[in-house]
Order: C-alpha cells, then structure tokens, then sequence
C-alpha cells in the first residue's frame, strides 16, 4: 500500500514509537490484540501508563496543558503504527473528548483538578450523551437538572455508556431550561460516578461483551462548579466535541492494522473476487487518509471544520465494516472453529465476534444515516 507519511521525518518518528512499543507493551497483551481477542481492562491501563510515562497520551492537547505537541501528520503516523503493533488503544472519553472541552471552555478550577488526572488515568470517564429515547436525536434529551441550593438536582437515564463500569467520572448532557427551543435548553456537567443515586446496568452485546451500559440518575446533586462553560450552552460544547471526535472516528490505524490481517487471511486462498475487494478496499482507504490529512491540516490552520468530518465518520466506519465483512468470508466454517493460540488456524480466531461488535461502528457517534442528512443540509444545501 503506498504510504503517503513516508517523509525522513516521518521515517525518523516511526521508528521512535517502534522502539517504544518494543520496549513497553506487555507481550500477552500484544498477543491478544492480534487475535481479535477483547480487551481486559488491566490491557488498557497498564498501557496507558506507559503512554503517560513517555507523555503521549494527549497528542491534540496544547503541551502547556501536558499535550504531546503531535502535528496532524504525527497524530495520523502514530494512530498507524499503535494499531499495527498491536498496542491497545487508550480511552477516548477523558483525551480525546472532555479534555479538550474544558481546555477550550472549561474553567480554570475544572482544568487543574480534571486534566493532570485524565493524563495519568488516575480518573476515567465516560460520556452521558444518549438516552432511551434520544440518540440519533440527541437534542430529545429529557434528563432534566433543576436549581437547588449550591448545585443541581439531575434525574434521567442515559444509554449506551460505553466502559462505565470503569469509570469514575461522567461528561454528560442535561436539559436545564425546557421553555426554549430544545437545543437552547441544555448544559454539560460532569458527575461523579459514586455520586448518591447514581446506578449503572450492563448491556450484554451480541458477541457476547458488556461494553455498555444504561446509567441511572436519581436526584443526583452535582455543584455548580461542575458545570462546563454557561448553564445552557452545552449544545455548543457538544458540537464542538463531537467535532473533535469525528476527525479521529475514521479510524485510519484501524483501517490499515484490519487491512494487513484481511491479506495475512487470504493468503493462499486462490479467491479472485476476495483479492478484487482488497484492492477496493485499499484505495477507499488511500482516499479516506488524504482527506482526513486535508481536514486536520485545516483544523492546525484554525479553519472551522464543521459538518464536513461527518464524511470521515460515514467512510471510515464504512471500510472497517466491510474489512470485518470480508474477513468472515475469507474464515468462512473455520471462522466458527475453536482453535489453539499459536496454530495454523489461529488467524481465523475471534473473526465472529469482530464482525458482530463493529457492527455497533456506523451507528455510535451519530449513526450514519443523521451523518448524511448533515452533509446533505450543511454542506450540499440541500
């Protein structure tokens, strides 16, 4: 696959986190990782440990708030390399989501008590953001937060919650004003997870994981200094950080780690249409890197982005579903076999439960179909 980071520069930098990872990451988990095998917590946070030891855990953060100063072609060279050796990947919610929030809108109180914890993992967080009935639609929010003395009073459910069961800290998305328009009414705060009235059930998945959960608030008092930016902004926040969220969601890493397994499968397999597929599949992929390296250039040139990361999420979710689709067909029975780590067939190990896990990828984040109708309003004016 033509590479289009290939530059000294770059070459010099991969082979600073070849040598890292060489160093660091735990060959268990490495092992498990190759196999499609799901992650235990204790993967991601011994290697996010690591990762804070050597300061990368924060590549978009400013360094002044401990970011790792990545540009947008380090960011992409290294969510490659990450995937390609097999190191796990750290948590969203506290790096790549709240975090740059309350840089940008947080005050100064939230950044020093949140920010050196999301760093060094002493806090994890998840987010609060879809209800029972409002995901796509998420300004349906109903969960409602009432004034009290010194705080608020938030009682609602939220749905989906992905890794609560490790969390210790929640962003989340609360209706305070239901007289104006439903995205007018709405501000983020940030809960404790062992805040009285807190609750958490577990949502068993199709592979068989509890990845998610339902969350539910019961007059959960939350002060007002928990409060990001202005009461009755967070639509705004949200915006922004789903924004943020969508420039990475393509997943350009994943994309070429799954490419590289789907051609190790097919070896030998004599299977034109297959190889016919790969090649499709691996142009869609040169394309969704050039894009994503033009949209991050843009953002590093403080040009506002808007609707248009919407196609990052919709194609990059696109092409990993369809390499998961293609790995099942190259498996084939065999995919459905138990097979011994270290056999011949080991490569065909946990190839059922992938498909069905990612099928999860073109709907959280805003399903692909709200992505579309976004692109059709705010950029084709339609």
């Amino acid at each position: 696959m033509t590479d289009l980071l290939n530059s000294p520069e770059d070459i010099a930098f991969r082979r600073e986190i070849r040598d890292f990872v060489a160093a660091e990451l735990n060959p268990d988990t490495r092992d498990r990782i190759r196999r499609g095998a799901p992650l235990r917590h204790e993967d991601i946070a011994r290697w996010h440990k690591s990762m804070y030891r050597k300061g990368w855990v924060a590549p978009t953060w400013p360094v002044q708030h401990g970011g790792a100063g990545w540009s947008a072609r380090q960011r992409l060279i290294a969510d490659e390399e990450l995937f390609r050796l097999h190191t796990p990947p750290l948590p969203n919610f506290g790096p790549r989501m709240i975090g740059p929030i309350l840089i940008r809108f947080g005050s100064r109180a939230q950044q020093q008590r949140f920010l050196p914890a999301i760093l060094s993992g002493a806090d994890w967080w998840c987010q609060g953001f879809s209800e029972p009935g409002a995901g796509s639609d998420l300004a349906s929010l109903t969960t409602r937060a009432v004034p009290t003395d010194g705080g608020w009073i938030v009682t609602g459910a939220k749905t989906w919650t992905t890794f609560a069961q490790h969390a210790n800290r929640m962003f989340c998305l609360v209706r305070t004003d239901g007289q104006v328009k439903k995205q007018e009414g709405i501000s983020m705060m940030l809960i404790d997870m062992d805040a009285p009235g807190v609750s958490r059930r577990p949502i068993r998945l199709m592979d068989g994981t509890e990845e998610v959960n339902e969350i539910l608030l019961d007059q959960v008092f939350v002060p007002c200094g928990m409060v990001v930016g202005e009461v009755n902004r967070g639509w705004t926040y949200a915006k922004a950080l789903l924004e943020g969220e969508r420039l990475g969601i393509g997943g350009i890493g994943r994309c070429k780690h799954l490419l590289g397994r789907v051609r190790h499968m097919a070896q030998g397999a004599d299977d034109a249409l297959a190889d016919a597929r790969l090649a499709e599949l691996e142009i869609d992929i040169m394309a969704l890197e050039a894009t994503t390296l033009r949209l991050l250039a843009a953002a590093e040139a403080g040009v506002p982005l808007g609707a248009e990361t919407s196609l990052l999420k919709i194609r990059g979710t696109e092409i990993q579903q369809a390499l998961t689709e293609l790995m099942l067909d190259i498996a084939g029975p065999a995919a459905l076999v138990p097979v011994a780590a270290g056999s011949n067939e080991d490569v065909f190990e946990n190839v059922v439960c992938q498909f069905l896990n990612w099928r999860k990828l073109s709907i959280y984040g805003g399903s692909n179909e709200i992505q579309r109708t976004i692109l059709a309003g705010q950029v084709l004016g339609l």
